[in-house]
């Protein structure tokens, strides 16, 4: 075909996935860049795993498991904020261990109710010292927690849980996977510390609605890439799939952790809670779920009903979480150097990076990378028929 049978391109650029990564930049891309947009994602609604709905009961819920926002960057509550008022809310998680509910992360309430003690805050740390077995350096997540509790935490609050999660040992982990949790020496009993802590009032969807409404974007769901007519594409998009499918699984696949979820509904007359805090961990490995959140907790939602979750780790299904294990990331690696010989192509997300992040750090890492990514200027570009 001669370049005077080539046509424009509607769209200047593709956004492939419309969960955090695709809608922050489409919303840049559209708003700040001037660019003509086009978002499709695979499933039937925007969002990606943020994605929340009202259940057949009345609750919303996150159908994708429990979502909850927390940062400490101005940057990206600011940015949100353009799109939805919040809720204040902070997280509390309680594991249930032979038969007592103590806080995770550990705290000083956690060390007196499982060792039967009464440690003031001085002494837990002290305490600490004590149990502890000290590592030269940190190889993998048993390292990690041993090093800082010692055996006997570990094998009640981290062990069995990490097994279920990733069907691995934790000394099969990097250290990074049990490290991401604190542990405290007083009764904080919040999940999180960050200096933001608070939900969407109307929910992530909503959010998402509002984030994507820009008359540069056009959306589609329920639509694969690969069923994008070629006259819709551009020389520019942004991936926010496995970076792995992008190129065809040629160099293998990456491991991931996926999840299925059961749901259960029970009546609260007056509006009451069914569980003390929106998470229950089950650390016990003849448990076959991980954790069960009641999602009322997070929404602030009054009803006559709560809706509980529980979650099922499992090796087959949607991609949740990347398998950090070095032989992973060593591949990975050699994916990205493919994609980082395609300058007009954007990789940003969970799924394209193969790492585990949270919502804000999606949200930040992609404003950095839209800002650096040359191709974002409202050019004209042509492609074939």
């Amino acid at each position: 075909m001669t370049s005077s049978s080539k046509i424009v391109s509607p769209y200047d650029v593709v956004v492939v996935g419309a969960g955090f990564a695709g809608s922050v930049s489409a919303r840049l891309l559209a708003e700040d860049c001037g660019l003509r947009v086009l978002v499709i994602d695979r499933r039937p609604h925007i969002a990606g795993n943020a994605y929340d709905s009202i259940d057949e009961h009345g609750v919303l819920c996150h159908n994708y498991g429990p979502h909850i926002f927390h940062t400490n960057s101005d940057r990206v509550s600011t940015f949100l904020s353009r799109f939805t008022a919040w809720r204040p809310y902070e997280h509390r998680t309680l594991a249930e261990v032979d038969g007592q509910f103590v806080p995770i992360p550990i705290n000083r309430e956690t060390v007196n109710t499982l060792h039967g003690l009464n440690l003031t805050e001085a002494e837990v740390a002290s305490y600490f010292e004590t149990l502890a077995e000290p590592r030269e350096a940190l190889h993998n997540s048993e390292d990690s927690v041993v090093s800082k509790v010692g055996r006997d935490l570990y094998e009640r609050l981290f062990r069995g849980y990490t097994r279920k999660q990733w069907s691995l040992d934790p000394s099969q982990l990097h250290a990074s996977v049990c490290a991401r949790i604190p542990v405290r020496t007083n009764d904080d009993d919040r999940y999180f510390t960050d200096a933001f802590q608070k939900m969407p009032a109307d929910g992530y969807t909503v959010m998402f609605e509002r984030m994507l409404d820009h008359p540069g974007i056009e959306v589609q769901v329920g639509v694969e890439f690969d069923e994008v007519p070629a006259r819709l594409l551009g020389e520019r998009l942004v991936w926010t799939g496995p970076i792995d499918a992008y190129f065809g699984y040629r160099l293998g696949r990456l491991p991931y952790r996926s999840l299925r979820f059961e749901h259960e509904t029970r009546h609260t007359p007056g509006g009451r809670l069914v569980h003390p805090v929106a998470q229950i961990n089950y650390p016990n490995e003849r448990i076959p779920y991980t954790r069960v959140t009641e999602y009322r907790h997070l929404t602030g939602q009054s009803a006559e009903v709560s809706t509980l979750a529980y979650e099922y780790p499992m090796a087959e299904g949607d991609p949740y979480y990347p398998i950090p294990r070095p032989e992973n990331r060593e591949l990975y690696h050699r994916y990205e150097q493919l994609g980082e010989a395609l300058p007009n192509v954007l990789f940003v997300g969970r799924l394209a990076r193969y790492q585990y992040l949270n919502m804000d750090q999606v949200v930040g890492g992609t404003l950095a990378a839209v800002e650096r990514w040359p191709a974002a200027t409202p050019r004209p570009l042509r492609v074939a028929a």
